[in-house]
């Protein structure tokens, strides 16, 4: 059943503005209420860090590549971000894209643009108006369309957004049958990843309106996040890394504790200790941005934004 979202409709106007949270998924989420679907698929970077009640995310898929991508005007095929000449106008509807290469590119000038990959590229190729777009790798490589990635960003230059480049399957949460099903769909080290990263996110209360980032990594046990927090024109950041053990047995557990959510997810066959541990993690690394001053760097980005 194919559908279409008001993220989808609305192509005039930057995410960051249009303030509605659940801009991707609404539409999908009535259908699964109404039972006329029995599982809707997402980007998990679309889904809030909570859910509405009586909704979960089933399955993490595989993570594809969570990098963000540089797509060139054909004229400057070849080239990186840092070749352009001064003042090329990047596109990217992304708050938290424009914050980071802002400070990184300030010889470049950063627009919205706005709508599905097709019209971005469109849109990119067939006028002048743009020297580059940024958009997620991931994406790009699902569409096959690869071979149109020019640079892509590590997170070095640019840290990319909570859950990107993983599939987020939602279902009804009292749904056992579904949620079983499912669940065989799941992938522990995305899932572990992912978990930390909404974790963070709700903690500092981010959404698209404000840049927040983040880079995993899962090795030898060790789950490590780094995440950061930055202003609009990425002049003031916050930016830390934390780490911890993931390394736990699986234990069948019966009975009521099957269906604990962690920030949305309901993954049974993934340690329920590792779940703890990454979604403590991501509280941790949040507290101490927060303790750093990060709350004062969001609600002023809040606020430009909104003056926007």
């Amino acid at each position: 059943v194919a559908m279409s979202t008001t993220g989808d409709k609305i192509l005039d106007t930057a995410l960051s503005k249009i303030g509605e949270k659940s801009l991707f998924t609404k539409e999908l989420e009535n259908a699964l209420e109404k039972n006329e679907v029995d599982l809707v698929v997402h980007s998990l970077k679309d889904l809030p860090t909570s859910l509405p009640p009586g909704f979960t995310i089933g399955a993490v898929c595989k993570r594809e590549n969570p990098l963000d991508a540089v797509v060139f005007h054909p004229k400057n095929c070849g080239k990186t971000l840092s070749l352009l000449p001064e003042k090329s106008v990047i596109g990217t509807s992304s708050l938290r894209r424009a914050a980071q290469l802002k400070k990184k590119f300030p010889q470049l000038q950063f627009r919205d643009i706005r709508g599905n990959l097709n019209t971005r590229l469109k849109k990119l190729d067939e006028k002048e108006d743009f020297s580059a777009i940024i958009l997620a790798a991931a994406g790009l490589k699902r569409m096959g369309w690869e071979h149109r990635i020019g640079q892509l960003l590590d997170p070095e230059d640019c840290l990319y957004a909570v859950g990107q480049g993983a599939l987020a399957v939602e279902v009804r949460a009292k749904d056992q049958e579904i949620l079983n099903m499912v669940s065989a769909l799941h992938d522990a080290d995305t899932v572990l990843c992912c978990i930390a990263e909404r974790a963070f996110m709700k903690r500092l209360e981010g959404g698209c309106s404000v840049p927040v980032a983040v880079s995993t990594l899962l090795k030898d046990g060790q789950l490590y996040l780094t995440g950061a927090v930055y202003s609009l024109d990425g002049s003031d950041s916050l930016k830390e890394t934390m780490q911890t053990t993931v390394n736990y047995p699986h234990q069948s557990e019966d009975g009521p504790n099957d269906d604990v959510q962690h920030v949305g997810i309901t993954a049974k066959n993934v340690p329920s200790q590792a779940q703890e541990a990454a979604e403590n993690l991501g509280v941790e690394l949040a507290n101490l941005l927060l303790s750093k001053g990060a709350k004062h760097i969001l609600s002023v980005a809040r606020q430009l934004n909104d003056t926007r």
